[in-house]
């Protein structure tokens, strides 16, 4: 047994470029890397925010590899990357998205690659297989403003947003991954299907208001005053917000959705180590503290966000993770769900 754990071991320290699995130390992979020169990357991260940032401090650490990347929502980035490789081959060699990564999946087109860093992350925001590992984390909560509704009289359950006061002057987003679908989601994950279809029924009545714009608009919209309150509002924009004077704060409300945004590295890639390496960094401490000053919410643990309280560790809040494949599961009976009961 131990002649044969001895062979398996060195077998994989010799196939770092053949097998996705294996792993070989930093140097091993940044040589690897450096040898394919540059690295194109996928995203759906804002530029100016946070990819350029990332872009600097990775080829700071690895000079000789540029980074190239492409932004685009997440469905956009997915349908890109299949038809390009249905062209010809893949152009990319790393993406990151909400709903990227099930299509890309089921097109054949993730790499299986265990991160180093997968032991800092929980179960919940990796990948056992390796096919993606969670980068950022969005915590999709209520969001009010807090000249129209007293903090002290905010809700603070499910069912208080079923008071009669608040009839009319609720809104969120058309948007199914931060919006009313994924609203109806985290309802019926967390209560169960019966209870989860009453709540619905009765809360269908309040009179929540449709909007066909980002949930990050929704929540200006609740700054202004046009409604009282915001569902399924990033908790970090009201945050933001409020520290330039809005009147405006974000409840811890079960159920909080957590949405994820993960990163994979794309089968028959044309750099893969460099891949590899781009998805270790920015999965890695330093990373996530470059995210983290960019005001985004770093997936690991470890890594605080600027406003602690923003994530479950200092919050104090427990999240309903929604991992990649949940949209692509359950998104067309969520959408359906919100057609029959609230448009």
């Amino acid at each position: 047994m131990v002649m044969r754990k001895t062979a398996i071991t060195a077998l994989a320290a010799c196939v770092l470029l053949s097998a996705p699995l294996a792993r070989a130390d930093e140097a091993e992979l940044y040589a690897a890397a450096k040898k394919e020169g540059q690295v194109v990357w996928y995203t759906t991260l804002i530029v100016n925010q946070a990819v350029r940032p990332l872009v600097d401090a990775f080829q700071k650490k690895y000079p000789g590899i540029e980074v190239k990347y492409n932004r685009a929502d997440s469905l956009p980035t997915a349908l890109k990357i299949i038809q390009e490789a249905r062209a010809g081959g893949p152009q990319a060699d790393v993406f990151d998205g909400i709903e990227t990564e099930p299509a890309v999946a089921k097109a054949g087109l993730v790499d299986k690659f265990v991160s180093v860093q997968a032991s800092k992350y929980p179960a919940d925001l990796r990948d056992p297989e390796g096919l993606w590992i969670a980068t950022n984390l969005y915590f999709l909560t209520p969001g009010y403003n807090t000249t129209l509704i007293k903090p002290a009289e905010a809700p603070k359950t499910l069912e208080d947003l079923l008071d009669p006061k608040l009839k009319g002057k609720m809104a969120w987003s058309t948007a199914r991954s931060a919006g009313g679908p994924i609203f109806i989601g985290a309802v019926l994950r967390m209560l169960g299907e019966d209870k989860g279809m009453a709540f619905l029924d009765k809360f269908a009545t309040q009179g929540v208001v449709n909007d066909d714009i980002t949930a990050r608009a929704i929540l200006d919209r609740v700054i202004q005053g046009d409604y009282s309150m915001g569902l399924a509002i990033f908790n970090h924009h009201a945050v933001l917000s409020a520290q330039k004077g809005a009147p405006v704060d974000w409840l811890k409300l079960d159920p909080i959705a957590a949405p994820m945004q993960v990163t994979s590295v794309v089968k028959g890639a044309k750099h893969p180590n460099a891949g590899r390496l781009l998805l270790d960094f920015i999965a890695s401490e330093e990373g996530q503290a470059v995210l983290s000053a960019s005001d985004y919410l770093p997936a690991m643990p470890a890594v605080q966000a600027k406003t602690p309280s923003l994530k479950p560790e200092a919050g104090n809040f427990k999240p309903l993770y929604f991992p990649p494949d949940a949209f692509a599961k359950d998104g067309e009976k969520w959408e359906q769900i919100y057609k029959e009961k609230f448009r």
